[in-house]
């Protein structure tokens, strides 16, 4: 019998031989067909476990707003922030020149980006496969999800200033900052709330409160607060003295407006990556997507296998617009919590 080298496949496929191969029970993978047929069955068991892995939570994936709203096939989208020029006033009866109102809008523009990696397997790990009897290793297709995701994530706080992708900690987002009460310890002077009580961090949190009711003549009211998780933790487990009430308790009874309360990895001081501030980050937002929301136009998607010599890749591509602020006023950060 004939031997075949791999430049001679292309010509070979639909034959008799090949087909002969791809229904042998005792194959080697020696054909591209044969190979094919046994990675088609396995890639659909890979792809439904990427979905199903979890991994510690990419908070602005986990809560932040999140919207497919801009055609995958977009470059860049443009939305307008209208506001009210003019105002009314007193006429008397004859009066010919009333005031004229009118609205005038901004526009922004959001660029939009791809995101791709991919993950492949060799011949010899599909043979492997197929002789254990164990469906290839989904762990790869897990890894180029994860890394797709944290890129994401990543650009929802820290931005991308060379793609002009915008993040919660980007420079010129308009996001209010808020300056926090210091407290004296030991002839020192904190921010920080681990050395605050109970009153002190409610008086932060109500201060933050009042500045975005003040700024906004009490348009805004942000519902939710972010904090860094071991801040979080600290809150949720210190007691006030003689008392078998934690501070965050306490908070959530004597802050008004806030709903919800949760834990951010990446505002802590340690998140260089995500936080480039090198500290504590307290993030307050109203959880709205008509605030702000992460524009996502391609979720996580990944494209037919391609068999490349003795490898079978699979290519896989998102995109993105990072966050879409439409009323940064809805926002507020507070820096060394």
């Amino acid at each position: 019998m004939k031997d075949y080298n791999m430049d001679d496949y292309s010509a070979l496929k639909g034959s008799t031989l090949i087909k002969g191969l791809a229904s042998n029970e005792k194959m080697n993978f020696d054909s591209v067909e044969a190979a094919s047929v046994f990675f088609a069955r396995e890639l659909d068991y890979v792809k439904a476990k990427a979905y199903e892995k979890k991994y510690p939570q990419l908070s602005a994936l986990s809560f932040f707003p999140i919207t497919s709203e801009i055609p995958e096939g977009a470059e860049t989208a443009t939305y307008y922030c209208y506001d009210i020029a003019g105002m009314a006033s007193i006429i008397n009866n004859y009066a010919t020149d009333l005031p004229r109102v009118d609205i005038k809008g901004e526009s922004h523009t959001a660029n939009i980006k791809s995101i791709g990696d991919s993950y492949g397997y060799n011949v010899q790990e599909m043979r492997a496969a197929r002789m254990a009897g164990k469906p290839l290793d989904a762990r790869k297709s897990i890894a180029a999800k994860r890394a797709s995701d944290y890129l994401i994530n990543k650009i929802a706080f820290a931005g991308d200033k060379k793609n002009n992708l915008i993040g919660i900690f980007s420079e010129g987002n308009d996001i209010p900052h808020y300056v926090l009460s210091t407290v004296e310890v030991d002839g020192v002077q904190y921010t920080d709330w681990a050395h605050k009580n109970a009153d002190q961090i409610l008086e932060d949190i109500n201060g933050m409160q009042k500045f975005t009711d003040k700024i906004t003549m009490s348009v805004e009211k942000p519902d939710t607060l972010a904090l860094p998780s071991y801040v979080y933790i600290d809150l949720a487990t210190r007691r006030i003295p003689d008392t078998e009430t934690t501070i965050l308790s306490f908070i959530k009874s004597h802050a008004p407006y806030l709903k919800n309360f949760e834990s951010f990895a990446e505002l802590q001081d340690t998140a260089a990556d995500v936080n480039p501030s090198g500290k504590n980050v307290a993030f307050m937002y109203t959880k709205d997507a008509e605030k702000f929301s992460m524009e996502i136009p391609l979720p996580f998607l990944q494209y037919p296998a391609q068999i490349s010599k003795l490898e079978t890749e699979v290519p896989c591509e998102a995109r993105t617009a990072g966050l879409i602020i439409y009323y940064p006023l809805s926002m507020l950060l507070a820096y060394g919590i």
